[in-house]
């Protein structure tokens, strides 16, 4: 299981919305002077479902392809904007009561906001309802990781989002008691469960932080081309120790990756 948390440049296009900017996106902070320390940019991260209304699917199919397109190109402008990162996700058949889901990656709460207004104003977008929303910043991790795979510049030190078909997505809390260990115990505990997951190579976390954002302490997404080896992962990581300071790791979204078009034409 590979690590990945903040990105350190600007935000890296995952199919079909965003494709790597010719300079820094609005927003980002600027380079270091010479002989500064580089800073790892910080970003906000956003999961945003969507419910459709079933009274959208009984509209004339002029309509419905009308206002699939308007949303579309929002997301997609947004995706090319240089501000923000799009990548959207089908979960028609996984779950009930969410129907799509978008992953933005940007630098300021207003562009979410902003982008959020106009999806809403699209024709689909007043069939929508939003039933989850998690919002996280990226941040280094504070345990060690010594080993790293191949690709993986440091412990969450880059985010390269869209490079498997499927992602799995939860909130996560951890009991109080975990915090008031000391942090040589905490590592000691973490070590047994990052052995875990390198164990399987195949799948990559990200790993982002809530505290004081949204009722999580964490949103952790899970990377992957292999549902089986994300299962047998989590299997895994129930027996380790960690897993008792474990207070909420749910709902868990079940999500895959297509570009806009292929998204809304999974709901209707």
């Amino acid at each position: 299981m590979s690590q990945q948390g903040p990105a350190s440049g600007p935000p890296a296009g995952g199919p079909p919305m965003g494709r790597p900017q010719s300079g820094p996106p609005q927003g980002a902070p600027q380079a270091p002077q010479p002989g500064q320390q580089e800073a790892v940019p910080r970003q906000f991260v956003n999961f945003v479902f969507f419910k459709v209304d079933p009274a959208w699917r009984r509209l004339p199919a002029d309509v419905r392809e009308r206002g699939k397109a308007q949303f579309a190109k929002v997301a997609n402008d947004w995706g090319h904007s240089g501000k923000m990162n799009v990548l959207s996700y089908s979960t028609i058949a996984m779950r009930p009561d969410v129907d799509f889901m978008l992953w933005r990656i940007c630098y300021t709460l207003d562009d979410l906001q902003e982008m959020q207004t106009e999806l809403l104003r699209t024709e689909l977008g007043q069939y929508l309802t939003t039933p989850h929303s998690l919002l996280a910043m990226t941040k280094r991790s504070t345990y060690i990781i010594e080993h790293q795979h191949e690709g993986q510049a440091d412990s969450r030190g880059t985010l390269k989002p869209g490079q498997y078909k499927y992602i799995f997505v939860y909130p996560f809390v951890k009991t109080r008691e975990w915090y008031l260990l000391s942090m040589p115990v905490r590592q000691g505990i973490m070590n047994e469960h990052i052995t875990v997951g390198h164990k399987y190579p195949s799948v990559k976390l990200n790993t982002t932080y809530s505290f004081g954002l949204d009722d999580q302490d964490f949103v952790v997404a899970f990377e992957s081309d292999k549902a089986d080896d994300f299962l047998d992962l989590v299997q895994e990581l129930r027996e380790t120790e960690s897993s008792k300071y474990t207070v909420r790791d749910t709902p868990i979204f079940t999500c895959i990756l297509k570009d806009a078009k292929g998204m809304l034409d999974t709901i209707g």
